[in-house]
């Protein structure tokens, strides 16, 4: 519908349960100044992802319209490499599930590692040829740079990256919606560069990396803003990451909490009287503050997992503690279950290990920082401690009372992070970008989300009525 003397454009959309209406004015006529206004009724965010909605992206790929046709809509998925399976990679799984027949575009592909791909489409770079690239992917940014910008992603209507390096760099179409789901900016560019600079972790190599990596890191880190640019919306794992896209790459993100798999984990109805410290054994996870504490305090703690750090760990530890190594799930999940409390003394972006304490029912411990402050929930689920060192956890330990807290409550706030709850708000997030994308690609802001429309100037209400900044957002 149009209004002549306004200029005013419109559509109207109706669902089972909402109706709505997107108004584009054009201010003075000025066609190249649209302002796109929605006003909407209250809609289920189940209308989302069960079809009720027009437009929507299924599983297949296929989009419904109006009058119940479908359009396949092309969809493909990018990951920095796929060479064992961490996090990033259980995140990029989900979406998988979510869209199986869109292929997954990496530099480098180990295929044994992920018997969850067999079959599916994964489309590699030339780096998957270059020997060593595999297995040392981390020595190759600027080969990672020109792989990732080689993928020729034209033919699809939406691209998800799963990034927190150079996947992000790919180009697309001006009318492809690049939806960039963001771990963290470049840690060695940004946030940890003075770190890294100082501790490049390649042993006999270190100095000639800390010659060259200020002359190497100058390109890239310029490199990667633009990459950024290249982004429609960006989408963080947490609050903590949102503040640092702001803060690097000048752009807003929506937070969505990447996936937790719960349904390996249950309540135990014993409790033992050990705490449990889980996760690499690497410096920046400060498992030395958790040895020197339970050294001090004398209580029983179990240690599972490996890495650089174990032997100065074990070298430092008293009789008290026990070094459990790499375990197995069911071995995992029996120790969480059972323990005390989960110590956890580092700063994460996220941190799944707490929530699949809680999923088992325990109460955490946990450093007053980062992802755990979106996780844990004070005097219900765990506590803090304010200070990264020994005294301040020893502390924290001593006035922990395990009577407190109830693990049927640590369960259900874990659930709030399972698996189908991701896959629920990134299909509706995907969902409601496209059709604001494919109306009309330059009404996306920058900022990932919906934002509320500044109140009108008088001359405005004069003409059109007072504003309902309530039911305005673009």
């Amino acid at each position: 519908m149009e209004d002549k003397n306004s200029g005013a454009k419109g559509e109207i959309h109706s669902g089972e349960e909402s109706i709505f209406l997107i108004l584009t004015y054009y201010p003075d006529q000025q066609p190249l100044n649209p302002i796109p206004i929605l006003y909407i009724s209250p809609v289920p965010s189940t209308a989302l992802t069960d079809g009720r909605c027009a437009g929507r992206i299924g599983r297949d790929g296929r989009r419904g319209d109006e009058e119940g046709q479908t359009k396949t809509m092309r969809v493909a998925l990018v990951h920095e490499w796929l060479t064992n399976l961490a996090g990033s990679e259980r995140v990029l799984l989900a979406m998988h599930d979510m869209y199986p027949e869109a292929p997954i575009y990496t530099s480098v592909f180990v295929s044994e590692q992920f018997p969850e791909l067999a079959g599916s489409d994964v489309r590699t770079s030339f780096m998957q040829r270059i020997p060593g690239a595999k297995t040392k992917h981390t020595a190759f940014p600027f080969l990672r740079t020109v792989a990732f910008e080689r993928f020729d992603l034209s033919e699809y209507d939406i691209v998800i990256s799963s990034s927190h390096a150079e996947a992000k760099g790919v180009i697309t179409r001006p009318e492809t919606l690049h939806i960039c789901y963001c771990y963290t900016p470049i840690r060695y560019y940004w946030s940890g560069y003075h770190h890294y600079l100082e501790n490049p972790r390649f042993g006999a190599l270190n100095p000639v990396v800390k010659a060259i990596m200020p002359y190497m890191t100058n390109y890239l880190r310029v490199w990667d803003r633009c990459a950024a640019d290249r982004v429609d919306l960006f989408v963080a794992i947490s609050n903590h990451v949102a503040k640092r896209i702001h803060k690097y790459y000048r752009r807003d993100a929506e937070v969505i909490y990447p996936p937790v798999n719960t349904s390996w984990l249950g309540i135990s109805p014993s409790v033992y009287d050990y705490f449990l410290l889980v996760g690499r054994l690497i410096p920046y996870k400060r498992a030395d503050i958790v040895v020197e504490a339970f050294n001090r305090l004398g209580l029983p703690l179990k240690i599972a997992g490996t890495g650089s750090e174990l032997d100065a760990l074990r070298a430092a530890a008293g009789p008290n503690i026990e070094f459990l190594g790499r375990v197995s799930d069911a071995e995992l999940g029996e120790l969480y279950s059972r323990c005390q409390a989960l110590i956890f003394p580092q700063e994460e972006d996220f941190g799944i290990v707490p929530l699949e304490a809680m999923a088992a029912g325990r109460p955490v411990i946990a450093y007053r920082a980062g992802g755990a402050l979106e996780t844990v929930v004070e005097g219900e689920t765990g506590m803090f401690f304010d200070h990264q060192d020994g005294e301040s956890l020893k502390q924290a330990v001593k006035e922990f009372d395990p009577g407190r807290f109830n693990p049927e409550r640590a369960r259900q706030q874990a659930l709030t992070f399972d698996v189908e709850v991701f896959k629920q708000r990134i299909a509706a997030y995907v969902e409601q970008a496209w059709k604001r994308f494919s109306h009309n690609p330059a009404t996306l802001t920058k900022t990932g989300h919906l934002v509320s429309v500044p109140a009108a100037d008088t001359k405005m209400e004069e003409e059109h009525g007072p504003a309902n900044d309530e039911k305005r957002v673009v």
